[in-house]
């Protein structure tokens, strides 16, 4: 048997010491999670997880990957391809087909599929789950265990109080489980690179990290993302030590350039813009490779080259492009208005007035705050600060000199990727959104943060022993700072309003519309989740756009307007030429409280403006609400 001291000393310097720290930073992720989910996190504040959680439910739901959001740049997208492959073509005496695809299921070409796909997968998974809690519901035993099990609730119970949206909080779960998948990495990858303290650290800070919470409950597929970003890492790294090993098998260099391949097309198949992040990671195997380098990067490409190409190809075959209309994120701010082309049935005039001035412009306008703001607190941490003066530093480790190369290569992409595919989505959300790229290095700043803040303290005269475990707590707790006040602050509403608020637009606008009806609103990404009706985008020519849906493609039944029009800046948005009619049409509402004659839709709904709901507005083409 162990004496006592060996069982001190295994607790202070053995593996048992590693394992109660393990547990410890279980309770706490735990802990955090309980606190950040019941008094700071709130529903979807934003389009984009609405527009990925409708298209996983509809997967889900085996309608295929088809969305409730019609975008009309995606409608003008799919009537130009199938013009151009001749299916405009009318035989006499039968009705024009419908080239955008708006009068049945409209298929979508704005969002890539890993993540929609992967939410279907959840949502499945949580209605499997649901069938064992019923049929074991009196089997002693196993209905304790299953009794907790979630199922995912898409409709709103009116007769009960709401608070939170159930499915947008089972999406936040999902996340949080990939933001503890991810700790594990850093961990390992802090562990690999220095020693266990450091990776241990390292997953503390990342767990302590308030940017990083608001991310995991954001809905938003970052986490995804990160995860399969430090799992290329872990790869990376085998690819570098394979390459210094003499007589290496060439089988192992294959097996883990196939899995880089993997990984780089499963990132670029949760957004595309992950996908330039092959860049780096070639140069880092052709630097670092070893001699087999040139047939481990063929077989990365080939690898990540067979995942995409299905999908673009089907992406070309629908629209006529690669990417659909992520691709225009590019174009947007180079001179053509962002909103504007994406609401408008034919924005050939705005795409006109992109030249090489307006990407130029466009670049050198995005990239200074992202040096002023961004760069210097990666992650919304100031680790990013020691991961900055540490990149004067020699490393007696050679694949921590080699790492840290990849690391600065992917900062310098990115930094590109990120100024010129920022869109009105950054304004939407300016921090917690998917065009945030530098996040994703966020990990491994925060590793190679940690690792120069050890050397630093390995290299101070501490009295005591024990000062250096103070002086970690310590710089632990104050790079969590922002997190702690965020949790100590008092509980924040978890309606994300305005201008949000589901009740009223599942319940007062989505169930009076009949399946297959078209809205036209300014959040359709929301009127597609929570209302589950296909919405249309609320458009900037009336003339042109609205007439030219509701006349010629398919009746718009409502048209449904929240604060991000109605409080928005009047000369700014209605004056224009092309908003000319929409500003009459308001002021006419406003000032004579009656719905312009021109108007197809005459049936203002009760209690929304100009009543209770002043800012919010629903007109549709009868008085549905006295059924």
């Amino acid at each position: 048997m162990r004496s006592i001291q060996e069982y001190i000393h295994a607790f202070e310097e053995g593996s048992s010491k590693w394992i109660v720290t393990g547990i410890f930073v279980v309770i706490l992720f735990l802990g955090t999670a309980v606190a950040y989910d019941l008094r700071v996190a709130r529903n979807f504040a934003s389009s984009e997880p609405m527009d990925a959680a409708q298209l996983g439910r509809n997967i889900a739901e085996g309608k295929g990957f088809v969305t409730e959001n019609v975008r009309p740049l995606s409608m003008w997208l799919l009537k130009q391809k199938a013009t151009a492959d001749g299916k405009a073509k009318v035989a006499p005496g039968q009705l024009p087909p419908d080239l955008t695809r708006i009068q049945g299921v409209h298929p979508d070409v704005a969002n890539a599929p890993f993540y929609p796909l992967v939410l279907a997968g959840y949502m499945n998974a949580t209605k499997a789950l649901a069938a064992v809690k019923k049929s074991t519901a009196t089997i002693k035993g196993v209905s304790f265990v299953t009794q907790y099990l979630p199922s995912f609730e898409y409709d709103i119970d009116p007769k009960q109080q709401f608070m939170r949206y159930q499915p947008d909080f089972l999406i936040h779960i999902f996340n949080q489980a990939l933001f503890a998948l991810a700790a594990v990495l850093v961990f390992r990858i802090g562990r690999r690179m220095f020693e266990p303290g450091v990776g241990w650290l390292s997953a503390i800070v990342f767990l302590g990290s308030d940017l990083m919470w608001r991310f995991s409950t954001s809905g938003l597929s970052t986490m995804l993302l990160i995860v399969i970003f430090l799992m290329l890492v872990l790869v990376l790294l085998g690819v570098e030590s394979q390459g210094r090993v003499d007589g290496a098998q060439a089988v192992a260099a294959l097996v883990l350039a196939a899995m880089a391949g993997t990984l780089l097309g499963l990132g670029a198949l949760t957004r595309y813009s992950f996908g330039w992040l092959a860049i780096p990671a070639v140069l880092f195997v052709a630097l670092f490779g070893g001699p087999r380098r040139l047939v481990v990067i063929g077989v990365m490409l080939a690898v990540m080259l067979a995942l995409l190409t299905p999908w673009l190809a089907r992406n070309y075959q629908l629209s006529g492009t690669l990417f659909g209309t992520s691709g225009f994120a590019l174009v947007e701010g180079s001179g053509a208005a962002g909103l504007k082309m994406e609401r408008s049935l034919d924005p050939k005039e705005e795409l006109d007035k992109v030249n090489f001035n307006g990407y130029r412009n466009k670049l050198l306008s995005n990239i200074i705050p992202v040096f002023q703001e961004e760069l210097p607190k990666v992650g919304g941490s100031m680790v990013s600060a020691f991961f900055l003066v540490g990149l004067l530093l020699h490393f007696r480790n050679p694949a921590l000199g080699r790492l840290r190369i990849f690391l600065l290569m992917a900062l310098a992409v990115f930094i590109v990727v990120q100024a010129l595919g920022r869109t009105h989505l950054s304004e939407e959300s300016p921090e917690v959104n998917s065009e945030n790229l530098l996040v994703l290095l966020a990990p491994l700043v925060f590793v190679y943060g940690v690792g120069m803040f050890y050397l630093l303290l390995d290299q101070t005269r501490l009295p005591v022993a024990e000062a250096k475990v103070v002086a970690l707590g310590a710089f632990a707790v104050v790079v969590s700072l922002p997190l702690l006040f965020g949790l100590a602050r008092s509980r924040t509403s978890p309606i994300a309003y305005p201008p949000y608020y589901p009740p009223y637009i599942q319940l007062r606008v989505g169930n009076l519309m009949e399946p297959g009806e078209l809205v036209m609103s300014d959040i359709p990404a929301g009127m597609a989740w929570y209302g589950r009706r296909q919405c249309v985008g609320f458009t900037f020519d009336m003339e042109r756009d609205f007439f030219g849906i509701h006349d010629y493609l398919k009746p718009v039944k409502a048209l449904y307007l929240t604060p991000v029009t109605i409080d928005g800046k009047f000369h700014t948005q209605f004056v224009g030429p092309d908003m000319r009619l929409w500003g009459i049409f308001f002021l006419q509402s406003i000032i004579q409280r009656e719905v312009p004659a021109r108007f197809p839709l005459r049936a203002v709904a009760p209690g929304f403006f100009p009543a209770q709901l002043a800012d919010q507005l629903l007109i549709t083409d009868r008085e549905r609400w006295k059924k």
